[in-house]
C-alpha cells in the first residue's frame, strides 16, 4: 500500500478521503516534524501533504525515494525548493481555495476597522483598568465611510476587498499589474491609479498582491514618506512585500499614522521593535484561518495526491 507523509495535522475529512486507500504516517500535531526526522520519513513516502509554513530545502528533497508529489495545504509554495523537486521528478502542487478568497478579503476589513476604531487598543485599555466609563475624546479614530482605501494588487482577493470596502461606503482606488477593463470597473465602482498616487491618495493602503520577487521591500521607507501621515498600512498578503524594520521607523516617528499586518517579513519571527508599538495591530497569518476555507483547502490537496498516487494529472500542479 502506498504511504502517504501528512506532516501537520489537517482537517478530518482531509484524513477520511486519503486513509480509504493509502497508509497514513500522520504527525497529529500543531508542531513542526524536527529536520532529521522529516528526512528519514520521506524516504519511504510516495506522497507528501505539508502546510505552506514548512520549508523543504533540496537537503529534505533528496531524501526521498519514492515520493511523487509535494502537496502544500495552501494557495503558496515559495516554501518549497521548486527546482529540486523538478530534478527527482517529484510534482508539486498548491490548493487556491474559493473560500480563501472571502476569508482573507474579510481578515483584511476587519484589520482595516479594528487599526482605524481602536478596537484591539481599546480592548486592551479595559484589560488594564483604564476604561473609567464614557468620555468625549476616549477612544477617538476616524470613520471608514468616505475614506480612500488604495488597493494594490486586485486580483481575487483584492476584488473581493473592494466589494467590502464599498458596502463601507469608502471611495476605492487600486494599482494593479494589469488594469482591469473600463466595464468591470464600473461594475466595481474602483478607479485605476498610477503607484505613486495610490500613495499619496489613500487614506488605508491594503496589500493583496500575488508575491513575486519583484515586490520584496516594495514598502520601505521612501515608499512611507510618499504616504499620508494619517494613512494606515494594512498587509495580508505576503511578509516580505513590507520592509519591516523600516516600518517601524516610519510608525515610531509618525511618518504614517498605523499599520495592521497579518504576513510577516521573517515568519514566524516578527520585528521586535513592531511588538513594542501601540499603532500597529498584529495578527498570527488568520487570512484564510475559516473553517470553510481550510476544509475546501485540505480537499485540494488530498485530491491532488489521489490523482498522482493512481497515475492522474495532479488538478492544481505548479511546477
Amino acid at each position: 500500500m502506498k504511504k502517504i507523509l501528512v506532516t501537520m495535522r489537517v482537517p478530518k475529512d482531509t484524513l477520511e478521503i486519503l486513509s480509504k486507500n493509502f497508509e497514513l504516517d500522520y504527525n497529529d500535531s500543531l508542531e513542526f516534524l524536527p529536520k532529521d526526522i522529516l528526512k528519514e520519513k520521506i524516504k519511504t513516502a510516495d506522497a507528501a501533504l505539508i502546510p505552506l509554513s514548512e520549508k523543504w530545502d533540496k537537503e529534505i528533497i533528496d531524501c526521498a525515494k519514492n515520493l511523487k508529489i509535494i502537496a502544500n495545504f495552501g494557495a503558496g509554495y515559495d516554501n518549497i525548493d521548486i527546482s529540486a523537486a523538478r530534478e527527482k521528478g517529484i510534482i508539486v502542487t498548491n490548493a487556491p481555495a474559493k473560500g480563501s478568497t472571502n476569508a482573507t478579503a474579510e481578515i483584511a476589513m476587519g484589520l482595516i476597522v479594528d487599526i482605524m476604531r481602536g478596537i484591539t487598543r481599546g480592548e486592551e485599555a479595559l484589560r488594564k483598568g483604564e476604561f473609567k466609563g464614557w468620555k468625549p475624546t476616549f477612544g477617538l479614530g476616524p470613520v471608514l465611510y468616505g475614506k480612500t482605501l488604495g488597493i494594490f494588487g486586485l486580483g481575487r482577493i483584492g476584488k473581493a476587498v473592494a466589494i467590502r470596502a464599498k458596502a463601507f461606503g469608502m471611495n476605492v482606488i487600486y494599482n494593479s499589474r494589469t488594469k482591469l477593463e473600463d466595464a468591470l470597473e464600473k461594475e466595481l465602482g474602483v478607479k485605476y491609479v498610477e503607484f505613486d498616487e495610490l500613495l499619496k491618495q489613500s487614506d488605508v493602503i491594503s496589500l493583496n498582491p500575488s508575491y513575486s520577487k519583484e515586490l520584496h521591500h516594495l514598502f520601505n521607507e521612501d515608499t512611507f514618506k510618499k504616504m499620508k501621515p494619517t494613512a494606515y498600512l494594512v498587509n495580508t498578503s505576503r511578509g516580505p512585500i513590507i520592509d519591516e524594520k523600516a516600518l517601524s521607523k516610519a510608525l515610531e516617528d509618525k511618518v504614517v499614522k498605523g499599520a495592521a499586518i497579518d504576513v510577516y517579513e521573517f515568519e514566524p519571527a516578527v520585528t521586535e521593535s513592531l511588538l513594542k508599538l501601540d499603532n500597529v495591530v498584529l495578527s498570527p497569518h488568520l487570512g484564510n484561518a475559516s473553517i470553510e476555507a481550510r476544509d475546501e483547502m485540505g480537499m485540494m490537496a488530498a485530491k491532488n495526491i489521489i490523482a498522482v498516487l493512481n497515475g492522474e494529472e495532479a488538478p492544481n500542479k505548479v511546477n
